[in-house]
């Protein structure tokens, strides 16, 4: 690339990777939190699982909306709506006194905490060529590992030193902060003053988006987006592989408790490192198909072979409650090797939007996608509560952790499979206007 060009989308790229960081500091709260409030409210392992379950079916339907009203209204103000309503909820559930106030201030943080991933992956198809996509993807992304890394690491202190009030207080309050960075520092590439006509041309540069208006905000129908192979070939890959990360996110410190007696700063470390190798997975992901285009591959062809790669690492975690009996770092790797395919992975079907989709049309889809997600997150969850509940009766939690990491194991091979099976080959989406060139890869 000529050095002339500047650089300076990284730097919004680096904007949506804290913003990202925030949105999952806030979220994995409540998982290492867990010990303490079953305590003050009397929960059972099915009680925590409904307000994951209530959390998700918020973030479900969210989700849903909230992809179409970042597409009308734009990244830089959906954004700040979005990250200011959860940032003030995050505060607020310091005050819940029941569970019924918990299950209140779940549900509104996973609806407005909805339109991170649908502003960022906006936002990352305007400042980005297809081919850089997915490495700008899996650092964006692989703030989701340093949330779930910096909350273990500062949540139980908090609560141990000042209460668990003040871990949703501070947490919740550090979004405030991101605020002032976006505000001044967002705009679209072509009105963007640090963007020079060089970069500019290198942003715009794939040839298949070309005739398309780079500053549409059309609203386009879900039902006409739902005719689509590659909308429903996105979905199904988000619902069978989101919930296994919303497994691993809200259960992992569980796991350390049942299996190790793990709990609060003892279970800090291993749960720091899982998410630590996940963000180098989230981050590899990204570089892989790059380097595969580098070298001749086709774009879609490299996406998804990537993403194959992905998914024949994440079946070694069947073997975790086996490793685990044999020592607790034996888990933790065999986990984090898990979590890492999944960020890899994550990195890539994110990116599949972009790829096919015109850019006016990407919030929406990646919308659809997480409420698919979020759904199959609802339906994990439960299942996982009503399993541990059961084994942890008859004296043998370990059966059920066996039960679900079978399901994580295999989860991604089917997705990859399905997805190919709708879109063997690459196509990108013609919604209105100008025709757009069909490519083969």
């Amino acid at each position: 690339m000529n050095k002339a060009i500047g650089r300076y989308r990284w730097t919004i790229c680096a904007l949506v990777f804290f913003a990202t960081t925030i949105n999952y500091l806030d979220r994995v709260v409540i998982s290492l939190l867990k010990g303490d409030l079953e305590k003050d409210f009397n929960w059972t392992e099915t009680d925590y699982a409904n307000l994951v379950v209530v959390f998700q079916l918020a973030y479900a339907l969210g989700m849903l909306g909230v992809g179409q009203l970042v597409d009308k209204l734009g990244t830089k103000i959906g954004y700040t709506i979005s990250l200011t309503a959860w940032s003030i909820v995050g505060v607020l559930t310091a005050f819940a006194k029941t569970t019924l106030g918990f299950g209140i201030a779940r549900a509104a943080l996973g609806l407005s905490e909805a339109g991170n991933f649908p502003s960022a992956i906006k936002t990352i198809a305007e400042w980005f060529p297809k081919k850089e996509r997915a490495l700008a993807t899996g650092i964006f992304n692989s703030g989701t590992n340093v949330g779930a890394i910096l909350a273990p690491l500062t949540v139980p202190f908090i609560a141990e030193f000042w209460g668990w009030q003040w871990a949703f207080i501070l947490t919740g309050a550090t979004g405030f902060i991101w605020l002032v960075l976006w505000l001044t520092m967002y705009d679209t590439p072509a009105n963007h003053k640090k963007v020079s006509p060089e970069e500019l041309a290198y942003i715009n540069s794939d040839q298949d988006e070309q005739t398309e208006d780079q500053t549409s905000t059309e609203k386009v129908s879900w039902f006409k987006l739902l005719t689509f192979r590659q909308t429903w070939a996105f979905v199904l890959g988000k619902m069978l592989t989101d919930p296994i990360w919303w497994f691993y996110l809200f259960w992992l410190p569980a796991f350390l408790k049942a299996e190790y007696g793990l709990t609060g700063m003892d279970a800090a470390f291993p749960v720091a490192i899982v998410y630590t190798i996940a963000s180098a997975g989230s981050i590899f992901g990204g570089w892989l198909p790059l380097n595969f285009i580098k070298k001749g591959m086709p774009v879609f062809r490299a996406r998804k072979t990537a993403m194959l790669i992905y998914a024949i690492c994440a079946v070694p975690v069947i073997f975790a409650q086996y490793l685990g009996s044999m020592g607790l770092w034996l888990a933790v790797l065999s986990i984090g090797l898990a979590t890492s395919a999944h960020q890899a992975w994550s990195a890539n079907i994110f990116t599949t939007v972009s790829d096919m989709f015109p850019k006016k049309a990407v919030g929406s889809v990646t919308g659809i996608g997480g409420m698919a997600g979020g759904l199959g997150g609802m339906a994990i969850s439960s299942l996982a509560g009503k399993l541990f509940d059961h084994y942890k009766a008859l004296g043998h939690i370990e059966t059920g952790y066996y039960i679900m990491f079978l399901i994580c194991g295999f989860g991604y091979l089917l997705a990859w499979l399905v997805m190919h099976l709708l879109v063997p080959k690459y196509k990108l989406i013609e919604l209105s206007g100008h025709k757009a060139p069909a490519k083969v890869a």
